[in-house]
C-alpha cells in the first residue's frame, strides 16, 4: 500500500525546517559531486609547485577543472534537481555565461543560476506542452532550450555574472577580515548550534566550501574547509559520554558512535547527545574554537572538503608540509571539548545528588522514552504497513538530509538486523528527504528533521528516531516485522 493513501496533516515545519530544506537543497546540488572535488584537491595536492609530487603538465589540470568543470557540474545538478534532464542541461548552459564573465570560479553562481536556469524553463515549458502540435515536439523542446539558453547564457554573461560575482567578493572580504582580525574562532558560536539543528549543510555547502575551493585555487589550501567539519569536538564530547555517563544505555552505544563519527565522518550521530543534554553545546563551541584557533595559528588548511567529516578524509587532503597542524587542531578540538563535556557532566551529577540516583533516574527516563518511543512506532505501523493484493514487500526508507551519510548507515544496520533475524519480503533503502519514494510504506527520519520531511511529504507514514544504532521505535519495528508472515504483512496486525 502506498504511503499516499494515508492522509496526515502536515506539521508546517516552520523557520528551521524551510532553512534545513534549503541546506538539503544545495546539499543535493554539491554531495554527488563531491567525488570530482576529491579528485581535483588530489590532483591540487600532487602535482602543483608545492606539492608531493610537482608536474608542470598535470598541473595544467587544476584551473581548467576549478573554472569549468566543477561549477559546470553543480549547476546542471541543480538544474537536473528542479526540471530533469532538461533542467540540468539548461542550467549548465546559462552558468557557462557566468563562468567566461567572471575573474573568480563561480562555485556560488553556478549554485544560483544552475537552479534558476531550469526554473524558466520549466515554465516556458508548463506554457507551451498544451499548446503543442503532434510530430512538433522534438522541433520544439529543442529549439525552446536552445533559445532560452542563448538568451540567459547572454544574460549571465553581461549582467548577472559581474553581479555576484562582486557578492562573492564582499562575502570574501568579510571572511578574510575575520581571519585578519583574529576573530575567526567566533564562528564556532554559530556552527555549533547550526550543526546539532542539523543545519549544518547550510554552512558547510552553502559558504565554507565555496570560499574554500577559491582559496585553494590560489593557495593551494584552504582553512575554511576545516571550520565547520573538524571531527575533533565531536570525539571529545562522545568521549566524556562514554567515560563520565552513569547510563549504562548511553555508555553501551557511545563506541559505536565514536568510530561511526571520528572514522565513518557520519557528524550527525553526535547530534542527540548535544540535544539530550543541551549545556554541552558549550562544550562543543569552546572545542571547534580552539581547533579553528589552532588551525589559523599553523597556518594549515586542507586542499579540498572533507566529506564525509571524517579524519581519513583529513589525512588524504591535508597538503604537504601541514599534516602537524592539522592533527594538532583536531586533537586540540578533541581535547578542549572533552574537558568542557566532562566537567558539566560531573557538575550535573554532583549537584543532582549520588552517582547511583543519577544512574537510577537516568536509566528510569530511558525506560519511560523507550515505552513512549514504542508507542509512537507501533501507532505509526498500524497505519502504514498493510497488506496488499499483489503481495509487494513492505517499503522502508531511512532519510536524511543529504540521503548518503546517517540514513545509508541506519538503513545499512537495519537491513543487517532483518537478515540476522532471518526476515524476508521487505526492502530497506535510503534516500534524501526530499528525494523520498512516492511509494515508500514507512520513512524512518531523525526528529529533529521530521517538520522538514511533513513539509514536503505531507502524507509520507515517518516514524521518528533519536539513534540510529539503537533506537526503541526500530526495535519496535524488527519485532513487529518478525511476527510477520513473508512477503506480506497480516491484515488482522494493522488497522487505519
Amino acid at each position: 500500500m502506498s504511503a499516499s493513501t494515508t492522509t496526515m496533516k502536515p506539521s508546517g515545519g516552520g523557520i528551521r525546517a524551510r532553512v534545513q530544506a534549503f541546506g538539503g537543497f544545495l546539499t543535493a546540488m554539491v554531495i554527488p559531486n563531491v567525488g570530482a572535488f576529491i579528485a581535483w584537491g588530489f590532483v591540487t595536492a600532487l602535482f602543483i609547485p608545492t606539492g608531493w609530487l610537482p608536474n608542470k603538465e598535470f598541473a595544467l589540470l587544476v584551473g581548467p577543472m576549478i573554472t569549468y568543470l566543477l561549477p559546470l557540474l553543480i549547476a546542471f545538478t541543480g538544474g537536473r534537481l528542479v526540471h530533469g534532464a532538461r533542467g540540468g542541461v539548461i542550467g549548465a548552459v546559462g552558468t557557462i555565461g557566468l563562468i567566461v564573465g567572471a575573474g573568480i570560479p563561480m562555485f556560488l553562481g553556478a549554485m544560483i543560476m544552475g537552479p534558476l536556469s531550469a526554473w524558466i524553463l520549466k515554465r516556458i515549458d508548463r506554457f507551451l506542452e498544451p499548446r503543442m502540435r503532434a510530430g512538433l515536439e522534438m522541433l520544439v523542446n529543442n529549439f525552446s532550450l536552445g533559445i532560452v539558453g542563448f538568451g540567459l547564457c547572454l544574460l549571465s554573461f553581461a549582467a548577472i555574472g559581474p553581479g555576484i560575482e562582486e557578492l562573492n567578493k564582499l562575502l570574501l572580504a568579510g571572511i578574510n577580515a575575520l581571519v585578519s582580525t583574529g576573530v575567526l574562532p567566533l564562528l564556532a558560536l554559530l556552527n555549533e548550534p547550526a550543526k546539532v539543528l542539523f543545519l549544518n549543510n547550510v554552512i558547510d555547502q552553502g559558504v565554507y566550501y565555496p570560499l574554500g575551493l577559491q582559496q585553494a585555487a590560489t593557495q593551494g589550501q584552504s582553512l575554511f574547509f576545516m571550520v565547520a567539519s573538524n571531527p575533533g569536538p565531536g570525539l571529545g564530547l562522545l568521549t566524556a559520554f562514554l567515560l563520565f555517563s552513569k547510563s549504562k544505555l548511553i555508555r553501551r552505544s557511545t563506541p559505536s558512535a565514536i568510530l561511526i563519527h571520528f572514522i565513518g565522518g557520519i557528524h550527525e550521530i553526535y547530534f542527540p547527545y548535544v540535544l539530550m543534554k543541551p549545556i554541552t553545546i558549550i562544550g562543543m563551541i569552546a572545542g571547534a574554537a580552539s581547533g579553528i584557533a589552532t588551525f589559523s595559528l599553523f597556518d594549515v588548511g586542507l586542499v579540498a572538503g572533507p566529506s564525509p567529516g571524517s579524519i581519513i578524509s583529513y589525512l588524504l587532503l591535508t597538503p604537504r608540509g601541514n599534516y602537524f597542524g592539522v592533527l594538532t587542531g583536531v586533537l586540540v578540538a578533541a581535547i578542549v571539548t572533552f574537558v568542557v563535556t566532562a566537567a558539566i557532566l560531573k557538575f550535573e551529577q554532583y549537584r543532582s545528588g549520588s552517582a547511583l540516583d543519577d544512574e537510577e533516574d537516568e536509566l528510569e527516563a530511558a525506560k519511560n522514552k523507550s515505552s513512549s518511543m514504542k508507542a509512537k512506532g507501533r501507532a505509526i505501523l498500524d497505519g502504514a504497513l498493510t497488506a496488499t493484493a499483489d503481495a509487494r514487500p513492505a517499503s522502508i526508507v531511512f532519510a536524511c538530509d543529504a540521503g548518503m551519510g546517517s540514513s545509508a548507515m541506519g538503513a545499512t544496520v537495519f537491513r543487517n538486523r532483518l537478515t540476522k533475524a532471518g526476515i524476508v519480503g521487505v526492502t530497506v533503502t535510503h534516500s534524501a528527504i526530499e528525494n523520498i519514494p512516492a511509494d515508500v510504506d514507512i520513512a524512518v527520519i531523525q526528529q529533529n528533521l521530521v517538520d522538514r520531511a511533513r513539509r514536503v511529504h505531507p502524507h509520507l507514514k515517518i516514524i521518528p528516531i533519536s539513534n540510529y544504532l539503537g533506537d526503541p521505535a526500530l526495535d519496535e519495528l524488527e519485532e513487529i516485522l518478525e511476527a510477520a508472515p513473508a512477503p506480506e504483512i497480516p491484515q488482522g496486525l494493522l488497522k487505519d
